[in-house]
């Protein structure tokens, strides 16, 4: 599974230099130059890692940082040029994983995001991703309800995917249109009621159910 990589870093040459490194490495890299950006692209896509500087345009690090946890877990490294203390206790708080402080070398960046991210998906050996009793191979895209095959055309697994990876998330037809279909999708939002009710139907019975959160969108609740 390709690693998505966002970095929200007003220095353009810094962002772009980062990108290009983790970009050789094999990561899909992008980017954005204050916090209102940043945040629009967090809630729109999905990302393995997220870099976030502390002082951006806009809407500052913490803030951000703050507003993605309400919603996600991914992985957040802070990139700094400030070492007081109360700043890391501020980052951590807000929900930050670690930090790095500028300037600083971007094999050793690359190293300390590698760890992190290696801890974040340690335990999925064989790429699985559980919620619930419904299983994902994400090498193979084999998926499982309680130990059975669920068969999905592939935007249906798509869309699965994305739920299970932002439990309780909202998603709003939009959203869903752009991210699954992309900007230029010709057709209309109801493609994506109709994609909604196919996986109803093979998740029923299950652990994971897809709510609707009215005048909002969608939402997937995983029960214990």
């Amino acid at each position: 599974m390709e690693l998505k990589l966002l970095i929200a870093e007003d220095d353009r040459l810094l962002a772009e230099a980062v990108s290009d490194y983790f970009t050789a490495k094999g990561w899909s890299a992008e980017c954005a130059y204050d916090g209102i950006t940043a945040l629009e692209k967090a809630e729109r896509h999905s990302y393995q890692m997220i870099l976030l500087d502390v002082m951006l345009p806009g809407c500052d690090g913490f803030s951000v940082c703050r507003k993605i946890r309400e919603v996600s877990g991914t992985p957040i490294f802070f990139i700094t040029a400030r070492v007081m203390e109360e700043d890391e206790l501020n980052g951590y708080a807000v929900g930050a994983d670690d930090y790095i402080t500028k300037p600083f070398s971007l094999a050793v960046l690359y190293a300390k995001v590698m760890a992190l991210t290696g801890r974040f998906r340690s335990g999925a050996q064989s790429e699985l991703l559980r919620r619930g009793d419904v299983t994902v191979n994400l090498h193979t895209r084999e998926t499982f309800v309680a130990g059975s095959t669920m068969r999905l055309a592939p935007k249906e697994y798509d869309m699965l995917l994305l739920f299970l990876e932002n439990p309780n998330r909202i998603f709003t037809r939009d959203q869903l249109l752009i991210r699954l279909w992309g900007y230029d999708f010709e057709g209309n939002e109801r493609v994506v009621d109709n994609h909604i009710k196919k996986l109803r139907k093979a998740l029923a019975g299950s652990r994971c159910q897809i709510h609707t959160v009215r005048k909002s969108g969608y939402r997937m609740e995983v029960s214990v």
